[in-house]
Protein backbone atom coordinates (compact mmCIF):
# COMPACT_ATOMS: atom_id res chain seq x y z
CA UNK A 1 0.00 0.00 0.00
CA UNK A 2 2.50 2.61 1.08
CA UNK A 3 4.85 1.68 -2.35
CA UNK A 4 1.68 2.40 -4.32
CA UNK A 5 0.84 5.77 -2.73
CA UNK A 6 4.67 6.57 -3.16
CA UNK A 7 4.68 5.44 -6.98
CA UNK A 8 1.47 7.57 -7.13
CA UNK A 9 2.83 11.06 -5.61
CA UNK A 10 6.09 10.83 -7.71
CA UNK A 11 4.32 10.25 -10.86
CA UNK A 12 2.13 13.45 -9.84
CA UNK A 13 5.07 15.29 -9.25
CA UNK A 14 6.87 14.56 -12.22
CA UNK A 15 3.63 15.59 -13.90
CA UNK A 16 3.15 18.58 -12.53
CA UNK A 17 7.43 19.34 -13.05
CA UNK A 18 6.98 18.66 -16.82
CA UNK A 19 3.97 20.68 -17.16
CA UNK A 20 5.43 23.60 -15.43
CA UNK A 21 8.67 23.62 -17.67
CA UNK A 22 6.85 22.96 -21.28
CA UNK A 23 6.12 25.59 -23.66
CA UNK A 24 2.63 26.34 -24.42
CA UNK A 25 1.05 26.40 -27.65
CA UNK A 26 1.61 29.63 -29.76
CA UNK A 27 -1.25 32.08 -30.74
CA UNK A 28 -2.05 32.68 -34.18
CA UNK A 29 -4.15 35.51 -34.68
CA UNK A 30 -5.11 38.20 -37.63
CA UNK A 31 -4.46 35.11 -39.62
CA UNK A 32 -5.74 36.46 -42.90
CA UNK A 33 -5.42 36.39 -46.73
CA UNK A 34 -5.44 39.50 -49.02
CA UNK A 35 -6.33 38.75 -52.83
CA UNK A 36 -5.10 40.92 -55.39
CA UNK A 37 -6.48 39.15 -58.33
CA UNK A 38 -5.70 37.85 -60.46
CA UNK A 39 -1.86 38.70 -59.90
CA UNK A 40 -1.33 37.71 -55.98
CA UNK A 41 -2.75 36.14 -52.25
CA UNK A 42 -1.15 38.08 -49.54
CA UNK A 43 -0.89 35.85 -46.29
CA UNK A 44 -0.20 37.55 -42.93
CA UNK A 45 -0.59 36.52 -39.29
CA UNK A 46 0.49 37.92 -35.92
CA UNK A 47 1.83 35.16 -33.63
CA UNK A 48 2.36 35.08 -30.17
CA UNK A 49 4.08 32.89 -27.28
CA UNK A 50 5.59 33.06 -23.86
CA UNK A 51 8.75 31.92 -25.25
CA UNK A 52 10.98 33.50 -28.11
CA UNK A 53 9.47 32.44 -31.73
CA UNK A 54 12.93 31.07 -34.02
CA UNK A 55 10.97 29.72 -36.90
CA UNK A 56 7.71 30.61 -38.75
CA UNK A 57 6.56 28.54 -42.05
CA UNK A 58 3.56 29.06 -44.76
CA UNK A 59 2.15 26.02 -45.76
CA UNK A 60 -0.17 26.86 -48.65
CA UNK A 61 -1.62 25.00 -51.45
CA UNK A 62 -5.15 24.47 -53.44
CA UNK A 63 -7.45 21.66 -53.78
CA UNK A 64 -6.70 19.65 -56.94
CA UNK A 65 -6.27 16.33 -58.52
CA UNK A 66 -2.52 15.04 -57.71
CA UNK A 67 -0.85 11.81 -57.29
CA UNK A 68 0.44 12.54 -54.10
CA UNK A 69 -0.22 14.88 -51.08
CA UNK A 70 1.13 18.50 -52.20
CA UNK A 71 2.37 21.27 -49.69
CA UNK A 72 3.99 24.21 -50.69
CA UNK A 73 6.19 25.82 -48.02
CA UNK A 74 7.33 29.58 -47.64
CA UNK A 75 9.57 31.32 -45.40
CA UNK A 76 8.48 34.64 -44.52
CA UNK A 77 11.13 36.97 -42.99
CA UNK A 78 10.45 38.37 -39.37
CA UNK A 79 12.48 39.77 -36.27
CA UNK A 80 12.39 36.61 -33.67
CA UNK A 81 10.80 37.45 -30.39
CA UNK A 82 7.48 36.69 -28.39
CA UNK A 83 5.13 38.80 -30.81
CA UNK A 84 6.15 37.86 -34.50
CA UNK A 85 4.17 39.41 -37.79
CA UNK A 86 4.42 36.91 -40.48
CA UNK A 87 3.70 38.32 -44.03
CA UNK A 88 4.67 36.51 -47.58
CA UNK A 89 3.13 37.03 -51.05
CA UNK A 90 2.01 33.99 -53.39
CA UNK A 91 3.07 35.93 -57.12
CA UNK A 92 0.62 34.27 -59.73
CA UNK A 93 3.23 34.87 -62.61
CA UNK A 94 6.21 33.42 -60.68
CA UNK A 95 4.46 30.07 -59.66
CA UNK A 96 1.82 29.48 -62.30
CA UNK A 97 -1.55 30.79 -62.77
CA UNK A 98 -4.84 29.47 -61.08
CA UNK A 99 -8.10 29.17 -62.37
CA UNK A 100 -10.89 31.25 -60.95
CA UNK A 101 -12.56 29.78 -58.24
CA UNK A 102 -9.98 27.38 -57.16
CA UNK A 103 -9.71 26.88 -53.40
CA UNK A 104 -6.85 28.03 -51.28
CA UNK A 105 -5.98 26.78 -48.37
CA UNK A 106 -3.00 28.02 -45.60
CA UNK A 107 -1.95 27.34 -42.21
CA UNK A 108 1.36 28.43 -40.03
CA UNK A 109 3.84 26.05 -38.73
CA UNK A 110 5.29 27.67 -35.81
CA UNK A 111 8.33 26.47 -33.64
CA UNK A 112 9.72 28.56 -30.60
CA UNK A 113 13.30 28.69 -28.77
CA UNK A 114 12.50 24.99 -27.18
CA UNK A 115 11.75 23.24 -29.93
CA UNK A 116 8.27 23.41 -29.76
CA UNK A 117 6.09 23.29 -32.43
CA UNK A 118 2.93 24.87 -33.14
CA UNK A 119 0.19 24.25 -36.12
CA UNK A 120 -2.18 26.54 -36.62
CA UNK A 121 -5.72 25.75 -38.13
CA UNK A 122 -6.25 24.96 -41.58
CA UNK A 123 -8.14 27.90 -43.66
CA UNK A 124 -9.54 27.79 -47.15
CA UNK A 125 -10.77 30.77 -49.42
CA UNK A 126 -11.62 31.02 -52.83
CA UNK A 127 -9.65 32.72 -55.59
CA UNK A 128 -11.61 35.07 -57.25
CA UNK A 129 -12.10 38.60 -57.69
CA UNK A 130 -14.12 40.63 -55.11
CA UNK A 131 -15.68 43.01 -57.65
CA UNK A 132 -18.55 41.64 -58.86
CA UNK A 133 -21.74 40.44 -57.45
CA UNK A 134 -21.48 36.91 -57.89
CA UNK A 135 -24.58 34.23 -57.95
CA UNK A 136 -24.88 30.78 -57.84
CA UNK A 137 -27.70 27.65 -58.90
CA UNK A 138 -26.70 24.31 -58.73
CA UNK A 139 -28.43 21.12 -60.43
CA UNK A 140 -26.87 17.45 -59.05
CA UNK A 141 -23.52 17.82 -59.84
CA UNK A 142 -23.30 21.40 -61.55
CA UNK A 143 -22.71 24.45 -59.99
CA UNK A 144 -23.12 27.60 -61.98
CA UNK A 145 -21.82 30.92 -60.35
CA UNK A 146 -22.72 34.23 -62.90
CA UNK A 147 -22.86 37.91 -62.46
CA UNK A 148 -24.42 40.59 -64.77
CA UNK A 149 -27.15 38.36 -66.49
CA UNK A 150 -30.80 37.34 -64.94
CA UNK A 151 -31.71 34.46 -63.62
CA UNK A 152 -33.90 33.33 -66.32
CA UNK A 153 -30.14 32.92 -68.77
CA UNK A 154 -28.50 31.18 -65.55
CA UNK A 155 -30.71 28.27 -65.87
CA UNK A 156 -30.62 27.81 -69.33
CA UNK A 157 -27.30 27.51 -69.19
CA UNK A 158 -27.19 25.25 -66.38
CA UNK A 159 -29.90 23.07 -68.03
CA UNK A 160 -27.78 22.68 -71.09
CA UNK A 161 -24.98 22.06 -68.81
CA UNK A 162 -26.92 19.21 -66.66
CA UNK A 163 -28.10 17.67 -70.44
CA UNK A 164 -24.35 17.74 -71.54
CA UNK A 165 -23.33 15.89 -68.49
CA UNK A 166 -26.11 13.18 -69.51
CA UNK A 167 -25.28 12.93 -72.69
CA UNK A 168 -21.52 12.22 -71.93
CA UNK A 169 -22.84 9.78 -69.40
CA UNK A 170 -24.61 7.73 -71.64
CA UNK A 171 -23.09 7.98 -74.90
CA UNK A 172 -19.21 7.71 -73.49
CA UNK A 173 -19.49 6.31 -69.98
CA UNK A 174 -18.06 9.53 -68.89
CA UNK A 175 -18.64 10.51 -65.11
CA UNK A 176 -17.49 12.86 -62.10
CA UNK A 177 -17.65 11.66 -58.65
CA UNK A 178 -17.71 15.69 -57.68
CA UNK A 179 -19.27 18.98 -58.51
CA UNK A 180 -18.35 20.83 -61.41
CA UNK A 181 -18.02 24.80 -60.90
CA UNK A 182 -18.86 26.87 -64.07
CA UNK A 183 -17.80 30.04 -63.64
CA UNK A 184 -19.78 32.29 -66.68
CA UNK A 185 -18.43 35.89 -67.60
CA UNK A 186 -20.70 37.89 -69.61
CA UNK A 187 -18.41 38.97 -71.86
CA UNK A 188 -15.04 37.30 -73.12
CA UNK A 189 -13.00 40.85 -72.19
CA UNK A 190 -13.94 40.02 -68.20
CA UNK A 191 -12.91 36.24 -68.52
CA UNK A 192 -9.88 37.10 -69.95
CA UNK A 193 -8.63 39.79 -67.53
CA UNK A 194 -9.53 36.99 -64.94
CA UNK A 195 -6.78 35.12 -66.28
CA UNK A 196 -2.90 34.98 -67.10
CA UNK A 197 -1.07 33.80 -70.46
CA UNK A 198 -4.37 32.83 -72.48
CA UNK A 199 -4.36 33.23 -76.12
CA UNK A 200 -6.40 36.20 -77.56
CA UNK A 201 -8.97 33.97 -78.92
CA UNK A 202 -9.81 32.19 -76.00
CA UNK A 203 -13.44 32.20 -74.90
CA UNK A 204 -13.71 29.31 -72.21
CA UNK A 205 -11.68 26.86 -70.01
CA UNK A 206 -11.54 23.72 -68.85
CA UNK A 207 -9.60 22.93 -65.77
CA UNK A 208 -10.03 19.23 -65.20
CA UNK A 209 -7.58 18.92 -62.18
CA UNK A 210 -9.61 21.91 -59.91
CA UNK A 211 -13.51 20.38 -61.76
CA UNK A 212 -13.22 24.72 -63.06
CA UNK A 213 -14.89 25.51 -66.15
CA UNK A 214 -14.67 29.49 -67.31
CA UNK A 215 -15.96 30.93 -70.09
CA UNK A 216 -17.47 34.13 -71.69
CA UNK A 217 -20.26 34.73 -73.76
CA UNK A 218 -21.33 36.27 -77.10
CA UNK A 219 -24.61 37.89 -76.16
CA UNK A 220 -25.44 37.32 -79.67
CA UNK A 221 -24.78 33.69 -80.23
CA UNK A 222 -26.99 31.24 -77.89
CA UNK A 223 -26.25 28.81 -79.97
CA UNK A 224 -22.54 28.93 -79.48
CA UNK A 225 -22.68 29.96 -75.73
CA UNK A 226 -24.71 26.74 -75.41
CA UNK A 227 -22.14 24.34 -77.34
CA UNK A 228 -18.89 25.92 -75.15
CA UNK A 229 -20.67 24.56 -71.72
CA UNK A 230 -20.70 21.17 -72.88
CA UNK A 231 -17.34 21.39 -74.53
CA UNK A 232 -15.88 22.64 -71.98
CA UNK A 233 -17.41 20.49 -69.57
CA UNK A 234 -16.08 17.39 -71.81
CA UNK A 235 -12.73 18.39 -71.01
CA UNK A 236 -13.25 17.87 -67.13
CA UNK A 237 -14.82 14.37 -67.61
CA UNK A 238 -11.71 13.51 -70.20
CA UNK A 239 -9.38 14.81 -67.52
CA UNK A 240 -11.22 13.18 -64.78
CA UNK A 241 -11.09 9.51 -66.72
CA UNK A 242 -7.44 9.90 -68.12
CA UNK A 243 -5.86 11.85 -64.88
CA UNK A 244 -2.54 10.56 -64.68
CA UNK A 245 0.93 11.26 -63.41
CA UNK A 246 2.22 8.61 -66.36
CA UNK A 247 0.48 9.49 -69.64
CA UNK A 248 -0.85 12.69 -70.99
CA UNK A 249 -4.09 13.01 -73.76
CA UNK A 250 -3.24 14.82 -77.27
CA UNK A 251 -4.67 17.89 -77.78
CA UNK A 252 -6.64 16.96 -80.81
CA UNK A 253 -8.39 14.34 -79.23
CA UNK A 254 -9.38 16.13 -76.25
CA UNK A 255 -10.24 18.28 -78.43
CA UNK A 256 -11.82 16.17 -81.00
CA UNK A 257 -14.16 14.64 -77.80
CA UNK A 258 -15.17 17.89 -77.05
CA UNK A 259 -16.50 19.47 -80.56
CA UNK A 260 -17.82 15.91 -80.74
CA UNK A 261 -20.03 16.38 -77.80
CA UNK A 262 -21.27 19.57 -78.89
CA UNK A 263 -23.04 17.56 -81.86
CA UNK A 264 -20.88 18.64 -84.48
CA UNK A 265 -19.11 21.43 -86.19
CA UNK A 266 -20.70 24.69 -87.60
CA UNK A 267 -21.22 25.86 -91.25
CA UNK A 268 -18.24 28.12 -90.72
CA UNK A 269 -16.06 25.59 -89.56
CA UNK A 270 -16.98 22.66 -91.42
CA UNK A 271 -16.68 25.20 -94.99
CA UNK A 272 -13.05 25.69 -93.29
CA UNK A 273 -12.47 21.85 -93.32
CA UNK A 274 -13.66 21.09 -96.53
CA UNK A 275 -11.71 24.08 -98.04
CA UNK A 276 -8.36 22.47 -96.52
CA UNK A 277 -8.98 19.46 -97.75
CA UNK A 278 -9.67 20.60 -101.38
CA UNK A 279 -6.94 22.73 -101.06
CA UNK A 280 -4.36 20.03 -99.50
CA UNK A 281 -3.99 22.56 -96.71
CA UNK A 282 -4.66 19.99 -94.12
CA UNK A 283 -2.56 19.61 -90.49
CA UNK A 284 -0.49 16.82 -89.72
CA UNK A 285 -1.95 14.76 -86.65
CA UNK A 286 1.10 14.56 -85.23
CA UNK A 287 1.53 18.31 -84.85
CA UNK A 288 -1.78 18.36 -83.21
CA UNK A 289 -0.54 16.68 -80.43
CA UNK A 290 0.39 19.33 -78.59
CA UNK A 291 -1.21 23.13 -77.95
CA UNK A 292 -2.80 24.76 -80.92
CA UNK A 293 -1.71 28.14 -82.80
CA UNK A 294 -2.45 31.56 -81.16
CA UNK A 295 -3.19 32.22 -85.00
CA UNK A 296 -7.34 32.68 -84.89
CA UNK A 297 -7.89 30.83 -88.68
CA UNK A 298 -5.43 28.28 -87.86
CA UNK A 299 -6.60 27.63 -84.44
CA UNK A 300 -10.25 27.40 -85.59
CA UNK A 301 -8.92 24.25 -88.26
CA UNK A 302 -7.45 22.58 -85.72
CA UNK A 303 -10.33 22.08 -84.22
CA UNK A 304 -12.54 21.49 -86.70
CA UNK A 305 -9.71 19.13 -88.01
CA UNK A 306 -9.52 17.36 -84.30
CA UNK A 307 -13.15 16.64 -84.38
CA UNK A 308 -12.90 15.25 -88.05
CA UNK A 309 -10.44 12.82 -86.62
CA UNK A 310 -12.40 11.57 -83.55
CA UNK A 311 -15.90 11.30 -85.42
CA UNK A 312 -13.19 8.75 -88.12
CA UNK A 313 -12.45 7.04 -85.00
CA UNK A 314 -15.98 6.66 -83.56
CA UNK A 315 -17.89 5.87 -86.09
CA UNK A 316 -15.59 3.75 -87.94
CA UNK A 317 -14.55 1.47 -84.92
CA UNK A 318 -16.98 2.59 -81.79
CA UNK A 319 -16.84 3.98 -78.57
CA UNK A 320 -15.75 1.71 -76.67
CA UNK A 321 -12.58 1.61 -78.91
CA UNK A 322 -12.38 5.23 -77.86
CA UNK A 323 -12.54 4.72 -73.95
CA UNK A 324 -10.32 1.60 -74.71
CA UNK A 325 -7.80 4.46 -76.04
CA UNK A 326 -8.18 6.94 -73.60
CA UNK A 327 -7.49 3.96 -70.49
CA UNK A 328 -4.75 3.36 -72.62
CA UNK A 329 -3.04 6.75 -72.35
CA UNK A 330 -4.08 7.20 -68.59
CA UNK A 331 -1.84 3.89 -68.34
CA UNK A 332 0.91 5.75 -69.45
CA UNK A 333 1.57 4.46 -72.79
CA UNK A 334 2.68 6.90 -75.47
CA UNK A 335 -0.02 8.17 -78.38
CA UNK A 336 1.16 5.81 -80.71
CA UNK A 337 1.31 2.95 -78.21
CA UNK A 338 -2.12 3.42 -77.29
CA UNK A 339 -2.91 4.07 -81.00
CA UNK A 340 -1.39 0.78 -82.06
CA UNK A 341 -2.94 -1.17 -78.88
CA UNK A 342 -6.16 -0.51 -79.62
CA UNK A 343 -6.76 0.40 -83.21
CA UNK A 344 -3.92 -1.21 -84.79
CA UNK A 345 -2.76 2.20 -86.15
CA UNK A 346 0.37 4.65 -85.10
CA UNK A 347 -0.46 8.41 -85.50
CA UNK A 348 0.87 8.38 -89.23
CA UNK A 349 -1.20 5.33 -90.12
CA UNK A 350 -3.94 6.83 -88.66
CA UNK A 351 -3.74 10.06 -90.83
CA UNK A 352 -3.47 7.94 -93.97
CA UNK A 353 -6.77 6.09 -92.87
CA UNK A 354 -8.39 9.41 -92.42
CA UNK A 355 -7.59 10.80 -95.24
CA UNK A 356 -8.54 8.24 -97.05
CA UNK A 357 -12.15 8.17 -95.56
CA UNK A 358 -12.54 11.65 -95.94
CA UNK A 359 -11.26 12.41 -99.50
CA UNK A 360 -8.03 14.20 -99.12
CA UNK A 361 -4.93 13.90 -100.85
CA UNK A 362 -2.39 11.58 -99.35
CA UNK A 363 -0.03 12.29 -96.96
CA UNK A 364 3.20 13.99 -97.80
CA UNK A 365 6.28 11.88 -97.44
CA UNK A 366 9.51 13.11 -97.74
CA UNK A 367 11.57 11.12 -100.32
CA UNK A 368 14.85 11.67 -98.23
CA UNK A 369 15.36 12.39 -95.12
CA UNK A 370 15.67 15.62 -93.02
CA UNK A 371 19.09 16.46 -91.72
CA UNK A 372 20.05 17.56 -88.03
CA UNK A 373 23.16 18.17 -86.70
CA UNK A 374 24.21 15.65 -83.88
CA UNK A 375 25.53 16.79 -80.20
CA UNK A 376 29.70 17.14 -80.27
CA UNK A 377 31.41 17.51 -77.71
CA UNK A 378 33.80 20.47 -77.26
CA UNK A 379 37.47 19.67 -77.71
CA UNK A 380 40.13 20.03 -75.24
CA UNK A 381 42.36 23.57 -76.33
CA UNK A 382 46.16 22.11 -76.74
CA UNK A 383 48.66 24.47 -77.35
CA UNK A 384 50.05 23.77 -81.26
CA UNK A 385 48.48 20.51 -81.78
CA UNK A 386 45.39 19.31 -82.68
CA UNK A 387 42.67 20.55 -85.45
CA UNK A 388 41.01 24.47 -84.87
CA UNK A 389 37.62 24.16 -83.65
CA UNK A 390 36.70 25.21 -87.42
CA UNK A 391 37.71 22.00 -89.02
CA UNK A 392 35.20 20.19 -86.67
CA UNK A 393 32.25 18.82 -88.54
CA UNK A 394 29.07 18.03 -87.99
CA UNK A 395 27.48 14.67 -89.37
CA UNK A 396 23.98 14.80 -90.87
CA UNK A 397 21.24 12.34 -89.53
CA UNK A 398 18.06 10.93 -90.88
CA UNK A 399 14.80 11.86 -89.29
CA UNK A 400 11.12 11.87 -90.34
CA UNK A 401 10.07 14.61 -92.02
CA UNK A 402 6.90 16.69 -91.86
CA UNK A 403 4.37 16.95 -94.57
CA UNK A 404 6.28 19.89 -96.12
CA UNK A 405 9.06 17.67 -96.74
CA UNK A 406 12.40 18.91 -96.92
CA UNK A 407 16.35 17.38 -98.29
CA UNK A 408 19.74 17.11 -96.44
CA UNK A 409 22.17 19.42 -96.35
CA UNK A 410 25.32 18.90 -98.48
CA UNK A 411 28.11 18.80 -95.79
CA UNK A 412 32.15 19.73 -97.02
CA UNK A 413 34.24 17.13 -96.19
CA UNK A 414 35.82 16.19 -93.03
CA UNK A 415 39.74 17.37 -93.02
CA UNK A 416 42.13 14.38 -91.44
CA UNK A 417 44.88 16.50 -90.68
CA UNK A 418 45.64 20.37 -89.38
CA UNK A 419 45.40 23.13 -92.55
CA UNK A 420 48.70 23.12 -94.48
CA UNK A 421 48.91 27.14 -93.78
CA UNK A 422 48.64 26.19 -89.92
CA UNK A 423 51.49 23.47 -90.70
CA UNK A 424 53.75 26.35 -91.90
CA UNK A 425 52.99 28.77 -89.04
CA UNK A 426 53.42 26.42 -86.49
CA UNK A 427 57.05 25.39 -88.12
CA UNK A 428 58.17 29.29 -88.75
CA UNK A 429 57.07 29.98 -84.74
CA UNK A 430 59.65 26.48 -83.86
CA UNK A 431 62.18 27.94 -85.76
CA UNK A 432 62.25 31.45 -84.45
CA UNK A 433 62.13 30.15 -80.83
CA UNK A 434 65.19 27.50 -81.53
CA UNK A 435 66.42 31.01 -83.11
CA UNK A 436 66.29 32.94 -79.85
CA UNK A 437 67.30 29.95 -77.68
CA UNK A 438 70.71 29.84 -79.88
CA UNK A 439 71.00 33.69 -79.82
CA UNK A 440 70.89 33.45 -75.74
CA UNK A 441 73.27 30.89 -75.73
CA UNK A 442 76.03 32.45 -78.22
CA UNK A 443 75.39 35.65 -75.84
CA UNK A 444 76.17 33.62 -72.64
CA UNK A 445 79.33 32.51 -74.14
CA UNK A 446 80.43 35.26 -74.96
CA UNK A 447 79.63 36.98 -71.52
CA UNK A 448 81.59 34.45 -69.73
CA UNK A 449 84.62 34.78 -71.83
CA UNK A 450 84.83 38.50 -71.00
CA UNK A 451 84.66 38.10 -67.35
CA UNK A 452 87.65 35.35 -67.46
CA UNK A 453 89.86 37.74 -69.68
CA UNK A 454 88.83 40.60 -67.24
CA UNK A 455 90.22 38.63 -64.36
CA UNK A 456 93.44 37.71 -66.00
CA UNK A 457 94.01 41.30 -66.74
CA UNK A 458 94.23 42.27 -62.73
Amino acid sequence: MQKTTLTLILSLSLLAVSTAFASPQADVTDNEIIIDFPETATFRATISSDTEIQSVVLEYGNEQLTCGEVVAKAFPQFTPGKIVHAEWTWEMRQSGFLPPGANLWWRWRVTDVNGRETVSETKTTTWLDDIHDWQVITSGQLRLHWYDNDKAFAQKMLNVGAEGLNRNQQDAGLTTDSPIDLYIYPNYEDMRDATLYEPSWTGGRAYAAENIVIMGVSRSDTDWDEDMVVHELTHVLVGHLTFSCLGDVPTWLNEGLAVYSEGGLDIYSQQQLEDAIQSDTLLTIRSLSAGFSEVADKAALSYSQSYSVVKFLIETYGQDKMTALLVALRDGNTVDDALMQTYGLDIEGLEDAWRQAIGAQPRTVSAQPTAQPTPTHVPTIVPFSGAPSSSVQVTPTAIPTSSIGGTPTTQPPVQTGPPLALTLILLGFCCIILLIIGVAALALIVRSQNRKGGRDVQ
